[in-house]
């Protein structure tokens, strides 16, 4: 775990050889020989594997999306066709020589079972996580001994990036599901000697069930959705708890406004809990680890730190596909450079990061590891409103979270967008629901949010409906779904 203090702090013409190298092998020694989409893939377009050496050799290879892991005509077995097969046919196909010596010496030595054994430690899946299937079916994504030990290792990484000791105490909150960011906490808590006590989140334990272990952990450190972990701040100040212990707060699975991150710094801060850091993180089940900020003030944010000796980043131009430069704007595409299991070579997250990747020392930790900005937003959330019947106007539903997430006198908030009068053929409708910390003064909230809304989406919503708390929780599914349920669209699927 020691080569990472060394590793985040390499030159950056240091950091691309290493990539550059471990690509390479990458591609030749595992992803082509042994992945029967990428095999196909590279055969298809007379992709030399050989050839790919450096970084820059990535443009030549088609993107991967999320269609891609569902069973089609071109892969009748989806995502299964995106784990390494190795058999003995293969490794003695497209292994080098000096390999293929080795592996001899090696059965010379400790006999075919040894080798065999070693080879099925490296390459059989034991372990697996899955999406959560908001906009296309849940798909798993399967990890091998090999893969475990880099969750392992970004999970400690994690834990020094935020600057955490061995020490310390916390409480993880994330839902208990087959979901990469429960996941996560769990390994990073056990490589970096922290106690970290899993609760499963609202669905294993309830709310009250979450505040009790709080009390009793007495944690420095609470980690989890922002949505339910604000929840359950505000319902331990309504029980009138201290949070006294709370030093950092580690958020995961969505974007992070700064807004958020003033108000529920501003709830824990009425609990008793001083100078507490707000960090952000950022991962996806196709990467099969997470990334973070390291601790700043609230309204600065260090971008996520990344790990060059694992993968590799590229912004693109999402229309044309152009590969970006640094800092510029664009979607975020991920190749892996030391996985096994389910593999992936320039998957399109659809994740639109403004602000890209920048290769610059980070002003707060001096790392010099490449480092992606924090302003991410989903494609999928970018809605054609047709709020006219003549054209229909593109939406950035992002915006809504920024918004309200950052209105203090918010507390839960829900987007449904409808027909008018449940006409397939009419216009569309947008309307907004929501809970107050309050009930004063409805009426200027909605006048600020439209005129918010407005501002930033170019559009006004039909209705602002304010519903009793309770309600909002339900509407949302806060204890009973693993994921909350921010934007409904109730709109018949062309």
């Amino acid at each position: 775990m020691d080569y990472w203090n060394k590793l985040s702090f390499l030159p950056r013409e240091d950091l691309r050889k290493i990539q550059n190298k471990k690509l390479h092998d990458f591609v030749n020694n595992h992803l082509y020989p042994f992945s029967p989409y990428y095999r196909t893939l590279f055969d298809r377009y007379n992709i030399n594997p050989r050839r790919i050496k450096t970084v820059e050799d990535l443009k030549v290879i088609p993107f991967t999306r999320k269609e891609d892991f569902l069973p089609h005509g071109a892969s009748p077995h989806g995502f299964m066709d995106f784990i390494l097969q190795p058999d003995k046919a293969l490794i003695k196909k497209y292994w080098p020589k000096d390999r293929l010596f080795k592996l001899g010496l090696l059965k010379l030595l400790k006999g075919d079972s040894y080798v065999k054994a070693r080879l099925d430690k490296e390459y059989r899946p034991i372990f697996l996580t899955a999406t959560t299937g908001t906009t296309h079916d849940p798909v798993s994504f399967l990890y091998t001994d090999h893969d475990i030990n880099n969750l392992r290792i970004s999970g400690y990484r994690l834990l020094e990036v935020f600057k955490a000791k061995s020490q310390i105490r916390a409480v993880n909150l994330f839902p208990y599901a087959p979901h990469l960011a429960f996941w996560q906490t769990v390994f990073a808590g056990l490589t970096h000697d922290n106690f970290v006590l899993s609760t499963g989140g609202g669905k294993v334990m309830g709310t009250h069930g979450n505040i009790e272990a709080i009390k009793k952990v007495n944690p420095d450190v609470l980690i989890g959705v922002p949505s339910y972990l604000y929840h359950v701040a505000r319902s331990a100040k309504e029980m009138k708890m201290r949070m006294d212990s709370v030093q950092k707060v580690i958020l995961g699975a969505v974007a992070v406004p700064v807004g958020f991150k003033e108000k529920l710094a501003s709830l824990l801060k009425s609990m008793g809990a001083k100078h507490v850091r707000i960090i952000g993180t950022y991962g996806f089940t196709e990467a099969k680890c997470a990334w973070g900020e390291c601790p700043t003030p609230i309204k600065l944010s260090s971008g996520y730190h990344t790990y060059p000796d694992k993968e590799i980043f590229e912004i693109i131009d999402p229309d044309t596909g152009e590969v970006k430069g640094e800092g510029e704007d664009g979607e975020l595409v991920y190749t892996a450079i030391d996985s096994r299991g389910s593999c992936v070579l320039r998957y399109r997250t659809g994740d639109l990061v403004k602000g890209g990747i920048t290769y610059r020392k980070c002003p707060y930790c001096k790392r010099t590891v490449p480092r992606i900005s924090s302003q991410i937003s989903r494609v999928s959330n970018i809605k054609n409103l047709m709020v006219s019947k003549i054209k229909g106007t593109l939406v950035n539903l992002n915006m809504f979270s920024e918004i309200l997430e950052s209105e203090k006198r918010v507390d839960e908030w829900q987007i449904e967008i409808r027909k008018k009068d449940n006409d397939p053929y009419e216009i569309d409708e947008l309307i907004v629901y929501m809970s107050l910390a309050d009930g004063k003064d409805h009426q200027a909230v909605k006048e600020n949010l439209n005129s918010r809304v407005q501002a930033a989406t170019e559009i006004i919503p039909n209705k602002i409906i304010i519903l009793p708390h309770k309600e909002m929780l339900e509407r949302v599914e806060m204890e009973t779904s693993s994921k909350v349920k921010r934007i409904s669209d109730l709109r018949p699927k062309s």
